[in-house]
């Protein structure tokens, strides 16, 4: 009986053993496991930026301070810019691990993460095929402008979430009509986070299921209550936002943020036509190489789900935000999983087939890479004696050659390589301070900001001689820091009321020192106050 007992417990291990072996060779867990260590690692390693991080970590921070979670404040003044699902994330984020810059971007990284997720299961829905929907995944995930802006406290990184879910829903609805419902909720997300960019978003997928012939999608019952689910919540907040604030918030919201960035260069950001194809040929490489052949072999194919997709999108989106007046770079992001979708499966296919095509000016490109960067990589080295850069771009160097010689003879293998080179050069990066390069091209805000939260009030507006205003600085501060020329910081240092300014020591030459006394200095600024 013993002996009957220790069979069946070897046999019930082995079965056990093999189960665990089958979960763990699948390449789902892999991926996961792959984005996760990407996104989060020294995620909270450096600074908020300005800009976009500084504004949203700083309206959650007021959310998460006063509890008013349907009038986003920025330090205690009306913010209407956007809708408040990324306030609401990041403030729950506070509330269970408190404010840093890991918990501010920790939402918006999981979400996005789970995004590369989401392109990998749409992929298998357009074609079925596991290598090419994992050569997609991976793409996306190691293109850099998204491995570095999904890790931002941005808005960017949760549309391409919700836009993906969308579609994903779509394919999945034409097995399980049920998924419908999928439809209107990812929309209505993107309306949540973004306002009215899901005007942009929805003709182009109308575009698709129009030339698909499977618009009959939106007629069915379960995208119809989608719709219904996913918009009932905006609608809500917006006649709740008008209720309260009345025109102000129309003229915010709509005319400021949106109809005037489409119409008007606003702040000066107006570039050219071919501004966005740039931004693309800038930051797309490695993967951009394989982007002609691709977009051709799309072409050639542009009766599968996924080179229609594709196509679509990427042609009608660029044209869009290229014919806006005002251009941001992450205006382009929408487009980076149609181009993945479309890379990912050519290199599927190349792969397949890579004694049968001609790879001269591929191997040449590669080549060339190579020496740009071991030339960059010198270049930093000798320039600031910067080892860990060095050691990424000599990893790039390394890479593009024997990606190249791989290539040359013929070897599937290449498309392997190449994805690992890139994965622990971006896993280098995101380990260093650099991968938020912007954060030296402005004096480091933390110093400063101890210094005002030392010797000022609360939410005390302050003046600055400084030629711009940096969120950063009021996020860090939790004081409202306002640029303003020399005539008027001449102006508020005879004001009868007690005013602060921070200043160089230059400016306050010019002010006079007679009305003020001086706080504290850091960064080469003075804090000044001025006495009555």
């Amino acid at each position: 009986m013993s002996s009957l007992i220790y069979f069946s417990y070897l046999i019930n291990s082995n079965i056990a053993m093999l189960n665990i072996k089958k979960i763990f060779i699948k390449p789902e867990i892999y991926l996961v496991i792959a984005i996760l260590f990407l996104y989060l690692i020294g995620l909270g390693n450096v600074a908020i930026r300005d800009w976009d991080e500084g504004y949203y970590a700083t309206v959650a921070q007021d959310m998460n301070k006063s509890h008013n979670w349907l009038y986003p404040t920025y330090l205690g003044e009306p913010f209407f810019f956007k809708p408040p699902l990324l306030f609401w994330l990041i403030s729950i984020s506070y509330n269970l691990g408190g404010v840093s810059e890991l918990t501010s971007r920790l939402p918006t990284t999981l979400l996005s993460g789970f995004g590369v997720f989401l392109l990998y299961l749409l992929t298998k829905e357009l074609a079925p095929n596991k290598k090419g929907a994992l050569l997609t995944a991976i793409v996306y995930l190691t293109l850099l402008p998204v491995a570095r802006h999904n890790r931002l406290c941005m808005l960017d990184g949760l549309d391409n979430t919700f836009l993906i879910f969308s579609i994903w829903s779509i394919f999945k609805s034409k097995k399980v009509e049920f998924w419908a419902i999928g439809l209107g909720i990812g929309l209505g997300l993107i309306a949540m986070t973004k306002g009215l960019l899901v005007l942009a978003f929805f003709p182009i997928i109308l575009i698709f299921l129009i030339w698909d012939k499977s618009y009959q999608i939106l007629f069915t019952k379960y995208c119809i209550i989608g719709f219904i689910l996913g918009f009932i919540p905006i609608f809500t907040w917006y006649f709740i936002q008008y209720r309260h604030y009345g025109q102000v918030f129309i003229d915010a919201h709509f005319t400021s943020q949106f109809f005037n960035r489409v119409t008007t260069n606003l702040d000066g950001h107006k570039n050219s036509f071919f501004y966005y194809f740039l931004e693309l040929i800038k930051y797309g490489f490695p993967w951009l190489l394989f982007l002609p052949k691709a977009l051709i072999y799309a072409n050639k194919n542009c009766k599968k789900n996924w080179a229609k997709l594709s196509l679509v999108w990427t042609i009608t989106y660029i044209t869009l935000i290229s014919l806006m007046q005002t251009k941001l770079p992450w205006y382009i992001f929408p487009i980076y999983p149609f181009l993945s979708i479309m890379i990912g499966i050519y290199l599927q296919n190349f792969s397949d087939n890579i004694g049968k095509e001609n790879n001269i000016i591929l191997v040449f490109s590669l080549n060339i890479l190579s020496i740009l960067s071991l030339i960059s990589g010198i270049y930093l080295f000798l320039k600031d004696k910067n080892w860990l850069l060095f050691a990424i771009f000599l990893i790039l160097t390394i890479t593009f050659i024997i990606v190249a010689k791989k290539i040359q003879k013929k070897d599937p293998q290449f498309v392997t390589i190449l994805s690992m080179g890139l994965y622990i050069s971006l896993s280098l990066l995101m380990l260093s301070p650099y991968w938020i390069w912007e954060i030296n091209e402005a004096y480091d805000v933390k110093p400063v900001a101890i210094l005002l939260k030392s010797n000022t009030p609360l939410n005390q507006k302050i003046y600055t001689s400084f030629d711009y205003s940096r969120p950063s600085l009021d996020f860090y501060s939790q004081r409202r820091v306002i640029p303003v020329d020399l005539v008027d910081l001449q102006k508020i240092a005879k004001d009868d009321k007690i005013n602060y300014l921070l200043i160089t020591p230059s400016i306050l030459k010019q002010i006079g020192s007679d009305r003020g006394i001086v706080t504290g200095t850091s960064n080469n600024f003075i804090l000044w106050k001025t006495i009555r």
